[in-house]
């Protein structure tokens, strides 16, 4: 259980020191991400963005999730979903550009007017607050190999196994605290998971 993200953010950034791991620049996933990504780069004194993903619902289905769009809109859906469930093909690219249109609002009222970083050839750390099914996360990890990222580390409090497995595969290394047994969500693990806001992010990235 930890306290709340910003000691989440610190007891990954003394992980990351006492493992001697190598990043030139911090992408924290908004939103419960960047707290503790903006902790890590203000400890290491590293550059920090966000980097945003969104997953696709399933449009009706039990399911709650078959993919995610990825920053650059290009749609990720992971091998272990692909042909489990049928799809409404049009239902579905209808829903992806509704998320890249949110996506893109969402970029430009965090960052500003400022560029966002360019990773080609820089060593990338991506921060979240936790990870669950891994398909947002693995979208922007697939969006990060497209652009030129020299190498990719995985920084997280609390990861379901699954999603560990899955993701161990795709980066370079991953820095979870806690894999638990039982995961359900998220917030479980928290004793604060109040909602961060825009103004939140915004002030972080500022």
């Amino acid at each position: 259980m930890f306290l709340n993200r910003k000691q989440a953010g610190y007891l990954l950034a003394e992980e990351l020191e006492k493992q001697g791991l190598e990043f030139d620049i911090v992408l924290g996933i908004p939103r419960g991400g960047v707290v503790p990504a903006g902790i890590i780069a203000r400890y290491f004194n590293k550059e920090l963005d966000i980097i945003l993903s969104r997953r696709i619902g399933s449009l009706g289905l039990d399911e709650p999730m078959v993919g995610a769009v990825a920053p650059d809109g290009e749609i990720v859906i992971p091998e272990q979903v692909q042909g489990a469930f049928p799809i409404d093909t049009e239902a579905y690219h209808h829903s992806a550009q509704e998320i890249r249109k949110e996506l893109n609002r969402q970029t430009r009222l965090y960052r500003g007017n400022r560029p966002p970083l360019n990773v080609k050839g820089r060593r990338v750390l991506l921060v979240d607050d936790g990870i669950a099914t891994g398909y947002t996360i693995a979208a922007s990890v697939d969006y990060l190999k497209r652009s030129g990222a020299d190498s990719i580390i995985i920084a997280t409090p609390v990861c379901g196994r699954s999603a560990y497995e899955t993701l161990l595969n795709q980066v370079d290394h991953m820095i979870v605290l806690e894999i638990p047994t039982g995961f359900f969500a998220v917030s479980q693990f928290y004793q604060d998971f109040t909602a961060v806001e825009d103004e939140d992010i915004i002030s972080i990235m500022g």
